[in-house]
C-alpha cells in the first residue's frame, strides 16, 4: 500500500470538489437570465450524466493500457472546455452538447483516480480509503458551493473580477480547473505511477471484454442503478420540496451544510467499522432497507423540519457508508491490471441512474411530491431484491 499516493489523491478530490462546484450556485440564475425554460435544468443534468455514462468505461479501458495520468489530464481539460463553452456559447442546444463534453471529460479523473486508489490499497483497507475520497469530495463540494456564491454576490469581488456577469464565474472555473489539471499531471508523475499489467489490449477489445461480465456482477450493477435513481431523486428534489414548504434559501443552505458535516463524520468514523464486516452484501442490503423505511417516514412526518434534522440524517449516514462498500465490492471482480475498466463500468451504471432518475423524478414530482419520494424508497427495495439474486448466484 502506498499511503503517500492515497493521501495525495484524497487532496486532489478535495480540490476537485471545490473547483467543480464553483458554478453550481449561479447556474439557475444564469440559465433563467438567458430566458431558458426551467425544464432545461433536468436536460442539462441528464446531458452531463450521459457524458459520465459514456466516458466511464472508455477512460477506464484506456487507462489500463498505461498513461493513466495523461488521460486524467485530457479529461480535465475537456471539462474546462465544456464549462467555458456552456457559459459562452449562447444557445440551449449547444449548451446541452457542452454539458455532455463536461461529463465525458470529468469522469476520467473520478474513475481513474478512484481505480488507482483501489489498485494500491490492501483489500482490508480499500473501503476505508474510498471513504476518504468521498469525504474529501463532499467537503470540497460544500466549500466550492459557498465560494461560488461568494464570488458572485460579494460586491468587492464582483467589481474586481467582473462576476456580476455570471459567465465570468464559469471562465474562472475553467481556468482554475486547467491549472489543477496541470498540477495533477505533474504530481502523479512524481508519484511514479505505472500500470502493473503487461497484458495490454486495444480500446475496442477492452470494451468488448467488459461486456462479458459474470451474471452476479451484472445484477449487482443493475441494483446499483436502481439505488442511484432513488438517491439522486432525493438529493435533487429535497431542495425543491424545502422551497415548496416555504423554507427560505438560508434555511435550505443550513440544512445542506449539516448533511455535509454528517456525511464527513460518517466517512471518517463509521465506514472503517462497517468495512471490517465480512458479509458486505448483507450489510449493503440492510442499509438500503433501512433507507427505504426512513424515506417513507420522513416525508409523511407532521413536523417535517424536525424529521429532516433527525431521522433523515440517519439516511445521510447510511448513504455515506453504502458508497465505499459498493465500490469495494465491485472492485473485487476486477482482474489484476484491469481496475480502471471495472470502475469505469461501475460509473456507467451509476450514470444511467443519474440520467433516468431526474427525468422520471420531474414527472413524478409534478403529479405529487410524495409520489416521487415513495418511488425513491421503492427503488431502494427493488435494488435489495436484486441483491438477493446476486447472493443466490454467488452460492452456486
Amino acid at each position: 500500500m502506498n499511503k503517500k499516493t492515497i493521501i495525495l489523491i484524497t487532496i486532489f478530490f478535495l480540490t476537485q470538489g471545490i473547483i467543480h462546484n464553483l458554478g453550481h450556485p449561479v447556474t439557475p440564475a444564469f440559465v433563467r437570465g438567458m430566458g431558458i425554460p426551467d425544464y432545461m435544468f433536468g436536460v442539462f443534468f441528464a446531458a452531463m450524466s450521459f457524458g459520465l455514462m459514456v466516458g466511464g468505461p472508455i477512460w477506464g479501458v484506456l487507462s489500463d493500457q498505461g498513461n493513466r495520468r495523461l488521460y486524467i489530464l485530457i479529461g480535465l481539460l475537456l471539462y474546462s472546455i465544456g464549462q467555458y463553452a456552456f457559459a459562452y456559447v449562447g444557445h440551449p442546444v449547444w449548451m446541452v452538447v457542452f454539458r455532455f463534453v463536461s461529463g465525458f471529460g470529468v469522469v476520467s479523473s473520478i474513475t481513474l483516480m478512484t481505480s488507482h486508489v483501489v489498485e494500491v490499497s490492501d483489500i482490508k483497507d480499500r473501503a476505508k480509503h474510498l471513504a476518504w475520497l468521498a469525504a474529501a469530495f463532499t467537503l470540497g463540494a460544500s466549500l466550492g458551493y459557498g465560494l461560488g456564491g461568494f464570488l458572485a454576490m460579494d460586491a468587492f469581488i464582483s467589481n474586481l473580477l467582473g462576476t456580476s456577469d455570471l459567465r465570468r464565474l464559469f471562465l474562472i472555473q475553467a481556468l482554475t480547473n486547467t491549472a489543477y489539471a496541470l498540477v495533477v499531471y505533474g504530481m502523479l508523475r512524481q508519484m511514479g505511477h505505472r500500470v502493473t499489467s503487461d497484458d495490454k489490449v486495444s480500446l475496442i477489445a477492452g470494451l468488448k471484454a467488459i461486456t462479458k461480465i459474470e451474471p452476479a456482477l451484472l445484477l449487482f450493477l443493475i441494483s446499483l442503478t436502481l439505488m442511484t435513481i432513488g438517491s439522486v431523486n432525493l438529493s435533487k428534489y429535497i431542495d425543491v420540496y424545502f422551497d415548496e414548504l416555504g423554507y427560505n434559501p438560508q434555511e435550505l443552505g443550513l440544512f445542506v451544510m449539516v448533511t455535509g458535516f454528517v456525511s464527513l463524520f460518517a466517512s471518517v468514523a463509521l465506514v472503517p467499522i462497517f468495512a471490517k464486516r465480512k458479509r458486505q452484501l448483507l450489510t449493503i442490503s440492510l442499509i438500503q432497507v433501512a433507507s427505504a423505511v426512513i424515506i417513507f417516514y420522513v416525508f409523511r412526518a407532521e413536523r417535517f423540519l424536525l424529521a429532516a434534522y433527525t431521522v433523515f440524517m440517519i439516511y445521510v449516514v447510511l448513504k455515506t457508508i453504502y458508497q465505499p462498500l459498493e465500490q469495494s465490492y465491485v472492485s473485487l471482480s476486477a482482474k489484476e491490471g484491469r481496475f480502471g475498466a471495472i470502475m469505469g463500468l461501475r460509473q456507467s451504471f451509476v450514470s444511467i441512474g443519474m440520467v433516468a432518475g431526474p427525468l422520471i423524478g420531474g414527472f413524478l414530482y409534478e403529479i405529487r411530491p410524495l409520489l416521487l419520494f415513495d418511488v425513491s424508497a421503492v427503488s431502494f427495495l427493488l435494488g435489495v431484491g436484486l441483491l438477493g439474486f446476486v447472493h443466490l448466484s454467488r452460492q452456486k
